[in-house]
């Protein structure tokens, strides 16, 4: 009855726009005192709850996106890829998805790489002839791409609640994003040939090394971030800072658009972000704490031992629910919140803890374009100055790409281990 209890005030208060961090708390809190829990502790565990050095790579990596994004390393890695394929058929839909992974394998955020890409982007299609309702959705689907190719927040997240390693959870996402950024790839030509979306105006050979030489510093980005982390030199926190360090280099000596007041702004947009996803950190420990005193994840892990779910069964319907959640949470909360109650099934029905974990990621990638709350539909609505309505439209022939691609990762764990091993 007190579970029932915390979940419906939950919901209430998460249908009531209450912000999510403090539905968590204020429901948690309730439930504790039902049970007669000791509330001193409540403080003490939030603090201590997010007093991690893994976590520390969170507020890095959202800095050094936002550097990204303003200091002109993004829009010289538009500039380049653009002119190798930007004059072929649907050439602009691919530079968007392609630029997206570019940028995804440094910031760890989709809303920062849907916004940094698509204020770009977006424009510039349009004005090449493509459906404003198009560009805005293939962003919005291909900015998804920040939480899983690495690094990425979420698998830093899911790392740190069960306990597995930072760098082969961002290695487990490499090929699955690869794999997703293709799929978008293949979609978008097949529409711009369908739709006569061109290309450019062809760029000669000998002048695409120009602005190839100009991004070469953002190109070169991902390989000092991910190889540092994958040669052991430095852990995923360092790296975070490190790729920050690299992004104010790079954008204020080499690119020189980064000044003190775009700094400012940086800070200001890091601080509120950052403050954020580490409230949802600290509240869901709250519930983790209630969650644990009631045994609710031992009897659900018992609940579906005895229905004689098989782990096919299991995935099916954890996909589903995922989907549900992702319509109305943030991937962090939806972490926080579901994985201390599925690890005990995920390790009884035989289930690769970090395979898991990239399907886990892949359905809230579907979430983040999902209504009413996906947050890329509200960052692409912001930054081409349209209705969220009219980006739903846009995104809703996506679903089906990442629905094909989700039910190919399930089926074939082997994509996410390979380089996870």
């Amino acid at each position: 009855m007190e579970a029932v209890i915390v979940l419906v005030l939950l919901f209430v208060l998460a249908f009531l726009r209450v912000p999510i961090a403090i539905s968590l708390v204020v429901s948690s809190i309730v439930g504790l005192y039902l049970v007669d829990f000791s509330l001193n502790t409540v403080i003490q565990k939030m603090f201590t709850g997010v007093n991690s050095t893994t976590l520390m790579a969170i507020p890095g990596f959202v800095f050094a996106g936002l550097v990204m994004a303003k200091g002109g390393i993004s829009k010289y890695l538009i500039e380049c890829i653009k002119s190798w394929v930007g004059h072929t058929k649907g050439g602009l839909s691919v530079v968007t998805v392609l630029t997206c992974m570019v940028f995804a394998a440094i910031s760890g955020s989709s809303p920062a790489t849907a916004a940094a890409i698509g204020a770009i982007m977006i424009p510039m299609m349009v004005k090449a002839g493509y459906d404003k309702t198009y560009s805005m959705g293939l962003v919005a689907a291909a900015g998804t791409l920040g939480i899983l190719i690495p690094p990425s927040i979420p698998l830093i997240l899911y790392g740190s609640v069960s306990e597995q390693s930072t760098g082969k959870l961002f290695s487990a996402g490499i090929l699955p994003g690869i794999l997703l950024g293709f799929a978008l790839m293949v979609y978008a030509v097949i529409v711009a040939h369908r739709k006569g979306y061109g290309g450019l105006e062809k760029v000669p050979v000998n002048e695409r090394w120009k602005p190839t030489l100009k991004a070469v510093w953002g190109l070169i980005m991902p390989v000092v971030i991910l190889g540092g982390i994958y040669s052991g030199v430095v852990t995923p926190t360092e790296a975070s800072f490190l790729a920050s360090l690299y992004a104010i280099i790079i954008s204020i000596f080499v690119y020189r658009e980064l000044d003190w007041v775009k700094l400012k702004q940086i800070l200001n947009e890091s601080i509120n972000t950052t403050s954020m996803i580490f409230l949802i950190i600290a509240a869901a420990l709250i519930l983790g704490m209630f969650l644990t005193t009631e045994q609710i994840p031992q009897g659900f892990a018992s609940w579906v031992s005895d229905s004689g779910f098989n782990k096919w069964t299991f995935l099916i319907i954890i996909s589903i629910l995922f989907f549900i959640l992702g319509m109305f949470l943030e991937p962090t909360a939806i972490i926080l919140i579901t994985l201390p109650i599925l690890l005990p099934i995920i390790s009884a029905l035989d289930i690769n803890v970090i395979h898991f974990a990239i399907i886990m990621v892949v359905n809230m990638e579907l979430g983040m374009i999902t209504p009413p709350v996906g947050l890329n539909l509200f960052v692409v609505s912001a930054i081409a100055e349209e209705k969220v309505e009219k980006v739903i439209r846009g995104v809703i022939p996506f679903f089906a790409i990442f629905a094909i691609v989700l039910v190919i990762i399930i089926l074939f764990p082997e994509i996410s281990l390979l380089l996870a091993k």
